[in-house]
């Protein structure tokens, strides 16, 4: 596993530093081109502080985590991009910060024509420093029957350029080096925030983009504008119910349902709500080079951008995935048609009822093999020789990364081991298809036909993509090796 944690030249800034000023910088300009989602990290802030005064035992779960001092800094964005090269020099790009893509999302049987990764820090300790995270999608244009538009589409991308000369030169010295020097890092910052900047005037015609917008509205996002401004920004509250109330409360426009499981006494995976997205002027590129009466724009709208929120819960095996996949789909089959404003309190209630079958007690989670964990030795243990010894002569002959789940379970009932939920770091398709689709405001088909793989998108990458799983089961082994390590006998 890669780790960016520790600077490789002394004279270099680490990444996880560069990851966290970049991403405060988003934030502040983010607030800029969109006040209201300032006003959501208000309301966010505040549920927080009330739930860490209100439950002590959350505090104390993420004390024990190291998560406290990451939340308020916490937050992931998502941006789309055209053309495979955007994706690589992208993939380049978030080097630089220490993100790497970390797992595959199709998108495309969802009604959303693109396939996706998340670039983010692999390990604890850089997720600590700096937890942002960004959902990258890739354009998918050979979904567009239309050929001629398709082609349209695609000379419209050779034509521009998302990345500045001064960020690709400083990308170049970064990887001939090893590293940035402080204030070549202050320049990458500044100008990698010129690839996600708002542009409000396209290089396109508004009769293309008209026809662009009636093929889908993320192609008209994606093709229509100079670069992948960052369309939200999401921080991360500890109630999302909450969030959601306080949004209906000072009148920020909320969509109906929240995506991804139901309220619980033991978060798992992700839930996720926004407000909806915003209408903005922008100026259309005019066909007629004649006419320059208005600086050679014509005035119309474009809605992409919104305010996404987020509450993380426990990440889960494949096993718990799996679960969680069929009863969500249940619910779905039950609902019988696709969550919306006018069936929201009956899914809320069909979600509830169907995930009773899933274990609400980290316990339970722990010794059904549906979760992961961080193990962490008890206070009774460090101050007892026989805790320790206890739990040397039961480790003592396993791979740590086998260790039978029986074992493990009988430490923590002698009070040897404690289990804290290992935070899930990363994405859920249907959600992120239904945060989409809440935002797009037109109907689309269920599904697009066309083949999709990883392989392809990895090849556009030019990276392969870190398996989610494998990250958190090594996060996993590594605690309970750190509890080997700190015992004494």
């Amino acid at each position: 596993m890669k780790n960016n944690s520790v600077s490789p030249d002394k004279d270099f800034i680490c990444s996880d530093d560069i990851r966290h000023h970049f991403s405060m910088a988003m934030s502040a300009m983010y607030q800029n081109e969109v006040p209201l989602y300032g006003d959501l990290v208000d309301l966010v802030s505040d549920v927080n502080a009330e739930v860490l005064t209100s439950h002590p035992d959350v505090k104390s779960q993420l004390l024990h985590t190291g998560e406290i001092e990451r939340l308020s800094m916490e937050r992931h964005g998502a941006i789309r991009l055209g053309t495979a090269a955007e994706l690589s020099m992208m993939r380049r790009l978030f080097a630089v910060m220490g993100m790497y893509p970390v797992g595959y999302y199709d998108l495309a049987p969802a009604g959303v024509p693109v396939h996706s990764t998340a670039f983010r820090a692999l390990d604890s300790h850089s997720l600590h420093k700096s937890p942002f995270r960004v959902f990258t999608s890739l354009l998918r244009l050979d979904l567009i029957a239309d050929k001629t538009l398709q082609q349209e589409a695609t000379a419209t991308l050779a034509q521009r350029q998302i990345f500045t000369a001064g960020v690709i030169e400083l990308i170049e010295i970064f990887e001939v080096q090893g590293g940035l020097t402080a204030a070549q890092a202050e320049q990458f910052v500044q100008e990698a925030l010129e690839t996600f900047r708002w542009h409000d005037k396209t290089p396109v015609a508004k009769a293309l983009y008209q026809r662009l917008l009636n093929q889908h509205p993320l192609v008209a996002d994606v093709v229509g504008f100079k670069g992948p401004h960052i369309n939200h920004l999401t921080p991360r509250t500890l109630d999302i119910d909450a969030v959601q109330q306080g949004m209906q409360a000072r009148g920020i426009p909320s969509k109906a349902i929240i995506e991804g499981p139901p309220r619980r006494a033991c978060p798992i995976l992700l839930r996720q709500t926004s407000f909806k997205a915003l209408q903005e002027a922008v100026g259309f590129k005019v066909s007629d080079t004649s006419d320059l009466s208005n600086g050679g724009y014509e005035q119309g709208h474009h809605t992409a951008r919104f305010g996404e929120i987020e509450q993380r819960g426990v990440a889960l095996t494949q096993k718990g995935r799996a679960l969680y996949d069929e009863l969500l789909a249940a619910a779905r089959r039950q609902l019988g048609v696709t969550p919306n404003e006018d069936n929201a309190a009956q899914y809320n209630q069909i979600l509830a009822e169907v995930f009773t079958a899933f274990p609400d007690d980290y316990q339970t989670l722990h010794e059904e093999e549906l979760a992961y964990f961080y193990y962490q030795l008890t206070d009774s243990t460090l101050d007892s020789e026989d805790g320790q010894a206890l739990l040397a002569a039961t480790l003592s002959t396993d791979d740590l990364n086998k260790v039978p789940n029986a074992k493990l379970t009988a430490l923590i009932n002698d009070e040897v081991l404690r289990i804290e939920p290992i935070v899930y770091e990363d994405f859920l398709p249907v959600s992120a298809a239904g945060i989409f689709q809440s935002n797009l405001q037109q109907a689309q088909p269920s599904q697009y036909d066309g083949y999709s793989s990883q392989q392809e998108f990895e090849r556009d990458l030019g990276a392969a993509i870190y398996d989610e799983v494998a990250l958190y089961e090594s996060m996993q082994a590594q605690s309970l090796e750190q509890c080997l390590s700190s015992v004494s006998i």
